[in-house]
């Protein structure tokens, strides 16, 4: 059987906040332990102010290991220090702890592959999200990206970096994907992968969304109510397109005077160092203003962002609530709370989402954008095995759809969250996702020792180069 062979993994992951893509590496992470296997995680940033809870109370061990480095500069060459940050972290891990290891599950950003493969002769499966060389050309349509006007000289800088993504991924002794829309994409722009990537599902902790909460605990009275609400958990990037879910509840409240006391409640990360935080959540202040709606911007009692005062905001009975950088309790009041009318997941072509998934197991219907991940995870026709709604991102439609799911009967409710939940539960559970990353790790392992060939060699030989002056540029 497979989990006879108890494995010591290290898992990389490049900023630990709490994003999807980190509640996957904390779910996979929790997983994999729970079946029996030894769990580090390594990261270049965790705030312990701005992270999942299992991170910061021992259930996980988590090193952190802070870089030279900052994220950008200006603004700038986010990618290039990336790059830069995770060498760092690299260079820590095979100078203090490789030999400790069995395999290395390799999280989102593929720049270590090599040097863990070559240097360190361990085996290492990667785990791709998407292709970056797409979403730094702007907005990607299903088939094609729809580039921005680029400069020469953002496309002689882009190109030795798409250059290594695509170069580093395919070093991976196996590659898997979150989605098979992920899975086809990337095979479709890296033209050098000769095997199509493992499809695996991200999948999450049932138990931790299904546990009841304590409605007098602080940080649940203020976000609970008795309006009716419409949910939206994302974080504050102008990607994540929250201002569809602003307009389509606009437009839903003009319709008739029963909806004049819902609510909209806008929940997820939100990091004041980027500064697509700071504009996207400025723009969906504005557009809230546009449309007159009352809203207040809350955070947190124990978060260690203050808050600036806001033109406009109000605590009392706001029509939209921005809820930067939810907690766990949070997250579940909102997803279990009686008055909660449907959640809306407003990414386009999103690699997988997995907000649909914990809206199903939560009995909440699920109003999500007709691209992407969400349309393997949310069944939308025909309406007798419906998991949710999928549909284009036009203000309008969705407030048809918010009508719909509004006008739903007792019974036709009641059934949609059996068929939800059982879906979410069987599909997009912790533990299937662990099995599946448990295979794949140990299917690796078997490989035996490795044996880089000549040009993978001197592909490290060569990025050694990039090392040792990253190493000089610091100060």
């Amino acid at each position: 059987m497979l989990n006879a062979q108890k494995l010591r993994i290290a898992l990389i992951h490049p900023d630990l906040g709490i994003g999807g893509a980190e509640r996957l590496v904390v779910d996979a992470a929790l997983g994999l332990q729970a079946i029996g296997h030894s769990v580090d995680i390594y990261t270049s940033y965790h705030n312990q102010m701005h992270c999942f809870d299992e991170t910061r109370d021992g259930t996980l061990r988590v090193h952190n290991i802070v870089p030279p480095f900052p994220r950008s500069w200006r603004g700038k060459f986010h990618v290039l220090f990336a790059h830069a940050r995770q060498l760092h972290l690299t260079k820590f891990i095979l100078n203090t702890c490789v030999k400790e290891y069995d395999v290395f599950f390799v999280d989102q950003l593929s720049t270590c592959i090599p040097f863990l493969r070559v240097l360190g002769g361990k085996r290492v499966v990667f785990y791709c999200h998407f292709p970056d060389k797409l979403l730094a050309s702007g907005a990607f349509v299903d088939g094609r990206a729809e580039r921005n006007k680029t400069s020469f000289l953002k496309k002689v800088y882009r190109y030795p970096m798409d250059w290594l993504e695509e170069a580093t991924t395919r070093q991976a002794d196996a590659i898997l994907a979150n989605s098979k829309f992920t899975a086809r994409v990337t095979m479709d722009n890296f033209m050098s992968l000769k095997t199509t990537p493992k499809v695996v599902y991200p999948g999450i902790n049932i138990q931790a969304y299904l546990a009841p909460v304590d409605l007098a605990e602080p940080d649940i009275v203020q976000v609970a109510s008795s309006r009716p609400t419409l949910l939206s958990l994302n974080r504050f990037e102008m990607k994540k397109n929250a201002a569809l879910a602003v307009e389509a509840f606009s437009r839903l409240r003009c319709r008739s005077p029963q909806y004049e006391r819902m609510r909209l409640v806008l929940a997820g990360g939100y990091d004041p160092r980027l500064e697509d935080n700071i504009q996207t959540l400025n723009s969906l202040l504005d557009l809230a203003r546009k449309h007159g709606l009352r809203f207040n911007v809350i955070t947190p009692a124990q978060s260690s962002f203050r808050i600036p005062p806001i033109v406009g905001s109000t605590n009392t009975e706001p029509d939209v609530i921005f809820l930067l950088n939810f907690t766990t309790l949070q997250r579940s009041a909102l997803l279990q709370a009686p008055s909660t009318v449907a959640m809306l997941y407003t990414p386009v072509n999103e690699h997988f989402g997995i907000g649909p998934v914990e809206g199903m197991l939560c009995g909440v219907p699920v109003l999500a954008c007709d691209s992407g991940g969400p349309t393997e995870s949310i069944i939308d026709s025909p309406p007798l095995a419906r998991t949710g709604w999928l549909r284009p991102p036009d203000a309008t439609i969705w407030a048809d759809a918010l009508e719909e799911i509004h006008q739903l009967s007792e019974v036709e409710r009641v059934a949609l969250v059996r068929r939800s939940m059982d879906r979410a539960q069987s599909m997009f559970g912790m533990e299937a996702m662990a099995k599946a990353l448990e295979a794949s790790l140990v299917e690796v392992t078997q490989m035996g020792p490795v044996r880089a060939p000549v040009k993978e060699i001197g592909f490290v030989l060569a990025l050694v180069l990039g090392l040792v002056l990253a190493h000089l540029f610091r100060v």
